[in-house]
């Protein structure tokens, strides 16, 4: 199926835990060959990210916006239905489009982690070796390659890894590490990140958390302190695997899933991943550049300590346990939100509704949750973040906003059909 126009009207429905099968996290050669180039490679990419060592969600999400940026070039830059991203590469009309794919993720991916090139050169070498030698595969590679240096260059010097101090607070109201772990962000620098699409990630700047003595602090409060506690009796089962799952949100496999669920050409898949991971990187870092600006407490320090922070309606309780272990990072906004409200909102773009029905599978969980419309999932996870006791209700709706705000700008400034 080619998308060369945002669609409107009709419901599309795929069964993202069905065809996600197609393609399981370092699935063999064989099992990829089903689905394009595209596909193919940014499960390499997931692969590569996951084996690079300890998994931070906002480098990840960076990492990936990087390869598939470099990747919608060099692929659409051969087909030419959309407006480019970096670069026009200088491509001839029937180049391989495959080889194009793969030459410009190889060339990301070995530029980001050197230390799995020989593996990554093995997975090069089996893609190309699929495809005719002649000029069009090597037309293709020299797409890739046009494509890649285009991005790393781009990217030379955008923030990624550099300075950036973790404030430790001592007042009510501002951060300081959590149980168990009492953990410090190890990608603090992603709030200074250069964005891929939104010219300036500090205009996005929420409102913040609620003044500590405010009666919708005390509500944010006491609804995160019951339903969020590790042994609450209110929270549902349901609940309990919705944050569970978010928590480790299989958010690729269900854009393959969708890719290959609607049969989606290369040049089709090259801009959904694009769009979708372009917008999500962004949302990410404005995101944390929110969070550095606030630095407020997580819920779980907040309820050990609220003795102290001038509320009535707060009640301590020292021995309370969140569901699940809080992140080593600021708590206001919160990054899923932020994440996959930008991942809901792009993917509504893309398709030209917000009707796309789609489930994914956890393997972390072991359970599959169904949505009927990207909306859906933008809901849940809001709600999910305070089943898991890590987050305030308002961090989560902040972060959502974030996320509107920059794939609204994405899709109007970026990723436009050419007529």
């Amino acid at each position: 199926m080619r998308l060369r126009a945002r669609r409107t009207g009709a419901v599309l429905t795929v069964l993202a835990a069905a065809t996600a099968a197609l393609a399981p996290v370092g699935a063999p050669a064989a099992v990829l060959s089903a689905v394009n180039a595209v596909v193919v490679w940014n499960q390499h990419t997931e692969d590569t990210i996951r084996n690079a060592g300890p998994f931070v969600p906002h480098v990840a999400l960076i990492n990936r916006a990087m390869v598939h940026g470099a990747v919608y070039d060099a692929v659409n830059g051969i087909t030419r239905t959309h407006r480019p991203y970096l670069v026009q590469v200088e491509a001839q009309p029937g180049d391989s489009v495959d080889a194009a794919a793969a030459t410009a993720a190889f060339r990301m991916l070995t530029h980001l982690f050197p230390a799995q090139s020989a593996a990554l050169q093995t997975k090069y070498d089996a893609a190309l070796a699929a495809v005719p030698d002649g000029p069009a595969k090597l037309g293709g590679i020299t797409d890739g390659e046009q494509a890649a240096t285009a991005m790393i260059t781009a990217r030379t010097g955008d923030g990624r890894g550099g300075p950036a101090d973790v404030v430790i607070g001592t007042e009510p109201g501002q951060w300081r590490p959590t149980p168990p772990a009492f953990a410090i962000d190890p990608a603090p620098w992603a709030g200074n990140v250069k964005p891929f699409l939104v010219p300036d990630v500090a205009a996005l700047r929420s409102d913040g958390p609620n003044a500590l003595t405010s009666a919708d602090y005390a509500e944010d409060f006491n609804e995160v302190k019951a339903v969020g506690s590790r042994t609450s009796t209110t929270r549902t089962a349901d609940q309990t695997d919705a944050a569970r799952w978010w928590a480790a949100v299989p958010q690729e496999a269900m854009l393959r899933a969708l890719a290959t669920g609607h049969n989606l050409s290369a040049d089709d898949s090259a801009r959904l991943f694009a769009q979708v991971g372009m917008s999500t990187a962004d949302a990410v870092i404005a995101c944390h550049n929110d969070k550095a600006h606030w630095k407020s407490w997580r819920p779980v320090t907040a309820i050990h300590e609220a003795a102290n922070d001038g509320n009535p309606a707060t009640d301590p309780d020292p021995s309370w346990v969140p569901l699940l272990d809080t992140p080593p990072w600021y708590e206001h906004s919160s990054g899923h939100s932020c994440n996959i409200s930008a991942w809901s909102y792009a993917l509504t773009d893309f398709f030209g509704t917000d009707q796309v029905a789609f489930s994914g599978f956890n393997a972390v969980t072991g359970t599959t949750r169904t949505f009927a419309r990207f909306s859906e999932a933008r809901k849940e996870i809001i709600d999910a973040r305070v089943w898991a006791g890590i987050h305030f209700r308002t961090a989560d709706h902040h972060g959502a906003v974030i996320g509107k705000k920059v794939a609204f700008y994405g899709a109007k400034h970026y990723f436009q059909p050419v007529f």
